[in-house]
């Protein structure tokens, strides 16, 4: 299982994975990945649920691929944020949790 976190914000989340080294933005440039998607695995995920909305309510997945580069995707989870982005994390595997990021 992928390594799953509690944040108070994804504001939090995505910084605390930017020191980790998940320093690209795949919601920017994901074209790699959606054309290769057997070289990236899921290694982080955090869903944050807002308080007052379900428009709130979003993933943060924390992507590595098999030549080292790190980044993160921001999906919404609400059942209307279903978008061809996020479609592509499907075919992502995740990583069996083993230790550190």
């Amino acid at each position: 299982m992928a390594h799953t976190y509690n944040y108070g914000s994804v504001m939090v989340a995505l910084q605390e994975l930017k020191e980790l080294g998940f320093s690209d933005d795949f919601n920017l440039d994901n074209s790699e990945f959606k054309t290769e998607p057997h070289n990236f695995e899921i290694v982080h995920i955090y869903r944050h649920e807002g308080d007052s909305s379900a428009d709130d309510e979003a993933v943060v997945y924390g992507i590595r691929s098999k030549n080292g580069r790190k980044g993160v995707f921001v999906s919404g989870y609400s059942a209307n944020s279903e978008c061809e982005s996020a479609r592509f994390l499907r075919g992502l595997s995740i990583k069996a949790r083993k230790g550190g990021l």
